[in-house]
């Protein structure tokens, strides 16, 4: 007899459940991540007339991969260049949002009596909003034209990269199971210091290899290919002791970079959707129902702070940032739920055995329940702005106004500031990829050496000469490269400051330079005459072979910018916003009825207030189209306005088709024969006054008669006794007319 394994019998179960369950949620129109979570109660262990999952081991494994795929996913559409185009107002929103529920869900967690280590966890569940329900909700509702929805886009972002941190901090308290400062600190840096450190590194290397292999991509490739890259990226993040998670999102906010970030989101989707399915079914298997029932009032405690504390914080966030009072309040009401993010963050304190159990299943009920509340409150944001503006003084509502308005101005900076930035940014960054190469030469490339190819000292000293050749252009770099020539030349020449501090920038330059290089050699000789030695034949390298160095640098630093600006490049879009306008990318839809029409013809400037300020056709990009301009199928087209303006035009290039009796799915056109007879009722008719064209949406294509085919005939030709016809048209239409 065939055994079947247990852990095939129990995924079967989980997807059967899955797939009845999101069924039902897709017909009432609910976020399918509810409908996986019921299936997961459903075929949990605490259901007693249902089929149980028994290898829960197994699922958790794949509850795992999930989760790495989740997080990829979500990396894939996070992008470090997003985050630093995100701008002042979300990253401050974001930051006070994030501040407040972290205090909120530790006060929470206090006065319900709950441990520490709880409430810690309680803040860090509650301080993440959701990005697919938000998104979902938005498309629903449809205000993604909407001023808010491009900021709570940007927090959603800030929030995202937040959420990695909390991961990180979340776990390394749990480890130490005590508040030390000294290891929080340490937790931080080492997790920037790989950021930076990876990030660099795959920009300049993954762009550059799949630019290279492109000819040889297809889409099976391209999958395994991409899912190899997720997972040696979850390979190093947990080599140095960081999540499986934070490897997977941090490899896909490098793809995200590329130009083939979306063919690569497309092909990941079906395998991300499959585990993060069973991800969410695990999390519902983890509810025990009974547990609902004795903690409901926790639940609806948590709840209400979850919506009312979002609700607040956001809305003050974004008041902070500069916003009107009405883009606050609709941010504030957008951004009151948690989600996904929460669910990793309650698992990660259920895994390592330091939150309570009944923590789990009150986060996914206040999830599942603000879950439901987001798309009215988004729905009322508005009306209740238009509340707050009736009832709240004027001075108030003229001083929020005066404080948006002084925030809105250009910022500009000093010599000064503009210098010291770039300097700090320049010494950032090759410091990080410094101590990089110190790192790896010291662990991996010196006992490599010394192992395989040369012993003893001969080996250490290849190590140390290959170490420091990779070191050289990074060190030119930090010592001697000229940053920001213009500023500093004002500086040096302005007679108002003395030229101490800009000769001391350049030796603390040199200075760590020259610190690298010791803590390289230390890393392999004790003695300073060696690293004396080296120090010296370093810079005297680096001076005779200057000009040489810089050439080297520029044109790694041109591949390095190249690969960051590619997917960019291609689909360049002029940057645009006055006043209280803003922009909105809109596709014209084949059946709009601006299809064709010149933009001096359409007058959409005239009739509603908006601009066209680029059309994107396929690969040509046409910035401040000309008035004799047209308008095609599919192109997109960037056009500026307020909200409301934005909403008027809308529907114009959706172009919505009202449905008619004329109407019919296109499986409905098919060829037809058709034999005619003296009872027919287009019997001794032509073909134009049969009326076939109106009446059955068809088409005459040929005719037989007495043995002779007529290929695409005459209008004018009378249909006679005995005649085969072939018509292509409705084929519910066809046999009652002419049978």
């Amino acid at each position: 007899m065939i055994h079947l394994p247990v852990l095939i019998a129990d995924l079967g179960l989980i997807l059967a459940a899955a797939g009845v369950t999101t069924l039902l949620f897709k017909k009432i129109k609910q976020p399918l991540v509810l409908g996986y979570i019921l299936a997961g109660v459903l075929v949990g262990p605490y259901i007693d007339f249902m089929p149980t999952v028994t290898d829960h081991k197994s699922i958790t494994i794949w509850a795992e991969i999930g989760v790495i795929f989740l997080l990829f996913s979500l990396g894939l559409e996070f992008s470090f260049k997003k985050l630093v185009k995100v701008g002042g107002s979300a990253s401050i929103t974001a930051i006070v949002e994030v501040v407040f529920m972290l205090l909120i869900g530790f006060a929470v967690g206090k006065m319900l009596g709950w441990s520490t280590m709880d409430s810690i966890f309680l803040g860090g569940i509650l301080s993440v909003s959701s990005t697919t329900i938000i998104i979902r909700a938005f498309e629903e509702l449809g205000v993604k034209h909407k001023k808010f929805a491009g900021l709570v886009f940007g927090v959603l972002i800030v929030e995202d990269l937040v959420a990695i941190l909390l991961l990180v901090l979340l776990s390394t308290l749990a480890v130490s199971q005590q508040f030390a400062g000294t290891e929080m600190l340490v937790s931080i840096l080492k997790l920037a210091f790989f950021l930076v450190l990876w990030f660099l590194g795959g920009i300049f290397l993954i762009p550059t290899f799949l630019k290279a292999t492109k000819k040889l991509m297809n889409d099976e490739t391209m999958l395994i290919v991409s899912l190899a890259l997720c997972l040696v990226m979850v390979l190093l993040a947990v080599k140095v002791g960081f999540s499986p998670a934070l490897g997977a999102f941090i490899m896909g906010s490098i793809l995200a970079e590329t130009t083939q970030a979306e063919k690569i989101e497309h092909l990941t989707k079906s395998v991300k959707d499959l585990f993060a399915a069973i991800f969410f079914v695990s999390v519902g298997m983890l509810i025990d129902p009974s547990i609902l029932l004795e903690y409901a009032l926790p639940i609806v405690v948590v709840t209400l702070a979850t919506v009312l504390g979002k609700l607040l914080s956001s809305t003050l966030g974004a008041l902070l940032s500069g916003q009107p009072l009405k883009t606050s309040v609709q941010t504030g009401m957008s951004l009151a739920q948690i989600g996904e993010f929460s669910f990793i963050i309650a698992t990660l304190g259920l895994t390592l055995k330091v939150t309570s159990d009944f923590l789990y299943p009150i986060a996914v009920a206040a999830s599942a329940i603000t879950t439901f509340t987001t798309p009215y409150l988004i729905k009322v944001s508005e009306p209740f702005y238009d509340f707050l503006a009736r009832i709240l003084p004027q001075k108030w509502l003229d001083a929020i106004s005066r404080y948006s308005s002084s925030t809105q101005g250009i910022t500009t900076f000093s010599d000064w500031k503009i210098l010291l930035r770039a300097y700090a940014f320049n010494t950032i960054i090759h410091g990080v990829i410094l101590v990089g190469i110190v790192l790896l030469s010291s662990r991996y490339l010196q006992p490599f050496v010394s192992e395989h190819l040369l012993n003893g000292n001969n080996g250490i000293v290849v190590s140390l000469i290959i170490a420091l050749i990779f070191m050289i252009p990074f060190l030119w770099a930090l010592a001697i490269r000229r940053i920001e020539r213009k500023a500093y030349s004002h500086l040096w020449l302005n007679k108002k400051y003395t030229r101490g501090p800009l000769v001391a920038l350049e030796l603390l330059r040199i200075a760590l330079a020259i610190f690298f290089v010791g803590f390289l050699i230390v890393q392999f000789y004790n003695t300073w005459i060696a690293v004396s030695i080296a120090l010296g034949l370093i810079i005297i390298g680096m001076i005779v072979f200057s000009r040489k160095l810089q050439s080297f640098y520029e044109r790694m630093e041109n591949r390095f910018l190249h690969n960051l600006n590619a997917r960019e490049e291609a689909s360049r879009q002029p940057e645009i916003l006055p006043w209280d306008s803003h922009l909105l990318e809109l596709t014209v839809a084949p059946e709009s009825t601006l299809v064709g029409q010149t933009l001096v013809d359409l007058a959409v400037r005239e009739k509603y207030g908006i601009n066209i300020a680029l059309i994107e056709r396929g690969k040509i990009m046409i910035p401040t189209p000309n008035r004799e301009e047209r308008l095609y199928p599919n192109d997109k087209v960037l056009v500026i306005g307020t909200d409301d303006q934005l909403a008027a035009v809308k529907s114009l290039f959706e172009g919505i088709v009202e449905e008619s009796e004329s109407t019919f799915p296109k499986q409905d056109m098919s060829l037809q024969k058709v034999i005619i007879n003296s009872k027919s009722p287009v019997f001794g008719q032509s073909i134009r006054s049969s009326g076939i064209r109106e009446k059955t949406q068809g088409l005459v294509v040929g005719i037989e008669r007495n043995g002779q085919r007529i290929l695409n005939p005459d209008s004018n030709l009378v249909f006679e006794n005995e005649d085969i016809v072939w018509i292509v048209g409705n084929n519910k239409r066809i046999p009652d007319l002419l049978k």
